[in-house]
Formats: structure tokens, C-alpha cells, sequence
């Protein structure tokens, strides 16, 4: 059952949108401002964001932003009519879809049945990741080099499918501790550090000159197929 968490101040607007969704099978989770919807997001991991653009505190937007610099978080912005300036910025945040107030709840369950299903398959489609002679298998969690099984810690592996989910994208040591480890704060980055030289030994010909698992000075590392 994928949980959908409300964002929205007004409590009518809630109180119907959770309604429709539950009747259409899906878990909800409510918040009326962008501070709790933080929270729950972080804490209660939701499939799905419905997110309404004008909220006290962190606005919509803000939090799309947010999300979207963290994870792949589904997210379908809820925007005022005539407010196009809204929906282009939401849509260049990184949001999934958008619906103009006032909307039909049958349509808002709808689009979010589509968004869900458009975010399965993108999964599945990913769940094997190969380059070099480096073969990783989500499903499994299994690391293959050269068809020999390597032995990876669970971060470990979250790191190195993290960083090959995402080519040449470059990261820095607390992007990584946030999206990898789940800390809002990196304390200790020393532990990126460690866990890129430990896969380096194990991924690499030659570890002191990495092929894949690069460091981009001054900013962080990236994997380079």
C-alpha cells in the first residue's frame, strides 16, 4: 500500500483529498505547513507528496526543492488558477505533475495513481546497473567484478548504487552522508572518506588511480562508467 502525505494549510482541502485517496486504497499522512511536512517526510518515508504551493513557514516551493535536492520523491504541486509563474517553477523544481485549485478529487487520485506508476517502473528498470567489468544487482544486493562476487558492506553497496544510479554527477561528502546515511547534518564526513577508499580497493585495478570512483576536488566524488 504506497502512503501519500497531504500538504496543505486548509483543513477542508485535507479532509476530502485524504478521503478520496483512502477510498482509492492508499495510506495518508496530513501536514498543514511545510515545517511538519519536513518532518514527516524525513521520519515516515511517504511514496508520494500532494503539496500545496502557498504554506506558513517553508512555502511549497521551498519544500519541493528540498526534496527533490535529497531524493527521487514523487511530488504533484497544488497551485491557485492563473498562477502559471507557480506551476513553471514548481515543474523546474523537479516536481512531478501539477493541479490547479479548485480541482476535482478524482482527478487529483488519478494523477497520483499515474505519477505512482510512472515511479515503479523507472525502479525496475534500474535494478541491475553494469559498467566496466562492475555488474550490481539491486534485487540481490550482489557486486560482481569480472563475474567474481564481491564482498560489500551494506553501505557499501548503498554508496556505490547511489553514486552508479546517478553518472558523473558530482557530490559533495555531506550530499552524500544525506542522501546515503539519512543525516540532515554531516558531523563526520570522514565516513564517506572511508567507505569511497574501501570501495576503491575493491572496485578499482588500481586503487590510487581510480577509473571509476573519482574525487572531484574541492567539491566530491562521482562514478564514471
Amino acid at each position: 500500500m504506497a502512503t501519500v502525505l497531504v500538504v496543505d494549510d486548509e483543513p477542508i482541502v485535507r479532509e476530502v483529498v485524504v478521503r478520496y485517496l483512502e477510498r482509492e486504497g492508499y495510506a495518508t499522512l496530513e501536514a498543514d505547513d511545510g515545517d511538519r511536512a519536513r518532518h514527516l517526510v524525513e521520519h515516515e518515508a511517504p511514496d508520494l507528496v500532494v503539496l500545496d504551493v502557498m504554506l506558513p513557514g517553508t512555502d511549497g516551493l521551498e519544500l519541493c526543492r528540498w526534496i527533490r535536492s535529497r531524493s527521487e520523491l514523487p511530488v504533484i504541486m497544488l497551485t491557485a488558477r492563473g498562477e502559471e509563474a507557480d506551476r513553471i517553477v514548481g515543474l523546474e523544481l523537479g516536481a512531478d505533475d501539477y493541479v490547479t485549485k479548485p480541482f476535482s478529487p478524482r482527478e487529483l487520485a488519478a494523477r497520483v495513481r499515474t505519477v505512482l506508476r510512472r515511479a515503479v517502473p523507472r525502479d525496475e528498470e534500474h535494478a541491475r546497473i553494469a559498467f566496466g567489468d562492475i555488474e550490481l544487482d539491486s534485487a540481490t544486493r550482489e557486486v560482481r567484478k569480472g563475474g567474481v562476487e564481491l564482498r560489500l558492506t551494506a553501505k557499501e553497496f548503498d554508496l556505490l548504487w547511489f553514486l552508479a544510479g546517478h553518472p558523473r554527477r558530482v557530490f559533495g561528502r555531506d550530499q552524500l552522508m544525506s542522501r546515503v546515511w539519512g543525516y540532515e547534518a554531516a558531523l563526520d564526513t570522514g565516513t564517506v572518506t572511508v567507505h569511497v577508499r574501501r570501495l576503491r580497493e575493491k572496485i578499482e585495478d588500481d586503487p590510487s588511480q581510480p577509473v571509476h570512483l573519482q574525487t572531484v576536488w574541492g567539491v566530491g566524488y562521482r562514478l564514471v562508467p
